[in-house]
């Protein structure tokens, strides 16, 4: 199921904070109750891998469990409403120019890159390394290993086959496509530019993202 397309009347010169993710790089930011993030696929067909904690509390956290139940839909879209594990609202999509996001495919790993590819894939860069180095790197937020789970991959298309399955395709996005998300409660943006060399998620050729913020 792809949604509507939806666009934003936000203009880039208002943001209070706007900056790129360069191809296999992390991006932790807070956005605070009220403000407006945008993610931006800049060259088109990339994968975000993103993550939200509650910036009081990083426990409690986006839950694809929570969400996927209250709304009815495995997928992603304008007028989706991100929850956390406690099914509390945690932020809401306002814009979509894309159309669709998965929130059951998961991240790369080692462990990933070897059952699904090679053995000799288990070293390559993959998102959890994207995550692990992020929050060693800033203890400021309180985040820690135990953590991480699971998250969503914005721009990247899975569809579910007949027989209940995920297939990893080629994706929806184009250059320059983006999705707006409100922030219902203050959270803690992590981002994975996913590094994925060996699926279509990020055409085989990781490029860079944008990340732009607006207040109330």
């Amino acid at each position: 199921m792809t949604h509507p397309l939806s666009e934003s009347p936000r203009q880039a010169e208002a943001a209070v904070f706007q900056q790129d993710i360069p191809a296999g790089d992390y991006f932790i930011h807070p956005v605070m109750v009220g403000q407006t993030v945008r993610i931006v696929d800049i060259d088109g067909n990339e994968a975000a891998d993103t993550l939200f904690f509650s910036l009081d509390d990083p426990s409690e956290r986006y839950s694809a469990t929570d969400t996927v139940r209250e709304q009815g839909n495995v997928y992603l879209s304008t007028g989706s409403q991100l929850r956390t594990n406690l099914n509390r609202p945690m932020l809401d999509i306002v814009a979509d120019t894309c159309g669709r996001h998965d929130t059951l495919g998961g991240a790369c790993a080692g462990e990933s890159n070897t059952v699904r590819y090679d053995l000799e894939k288990r070293c390559m860069h993959s998102c959890r390394d994207s995550w692990m180095l992020a929050i060693a790197e800033h203890p400021e937020f309180g985040l820690h290993k135990s953590d991480i789970g699971h998250n969503i991959n914005f721009f990247m298309n899975v569809p579910i086959t007949a027989d209940g399955g995920l297939s990893f395709q080629d994706g929806l996005s184009g250059p320059g496509k983006y999705v707006e998300l409100t922030a219902l409660m203050d959270v803690v943006l992590l981002i994975s530019n996913c590094p994925q060399l060996n699926n279509p998620c990020s055409g085989f050729n990781p490029t860079p993202l944008g990340v732009l913020i607006w207040d109330a």
